[in-house]
């Protein structure tokens, strides 16, 4: 029983942070976790991201 919370757990976490990347590559962020990713100011190479 516990494994299948476990197993609940990690797949709960693995969705969202899909649909968190997900919804950021639809607004057009080319960094995501990049903190001028949001603003527009990144685009793709600057000192905090390594361009991806």
């Amino acid at each position: 029983m516990t494994n299948i919370i476990i197993i609940f757990i990690i797949a709960a976490i693995i969705g969202l942070a899909g649909g968190y990347v997900y919804r950021a590559k639809k607004r057009g962020e080319k960094c995501i976790g990049c903190p001028a990713a949001k603003s527009g100011a990144c685009g793709g190479n600057c000192s905090s991201c390594s361009g991806n």
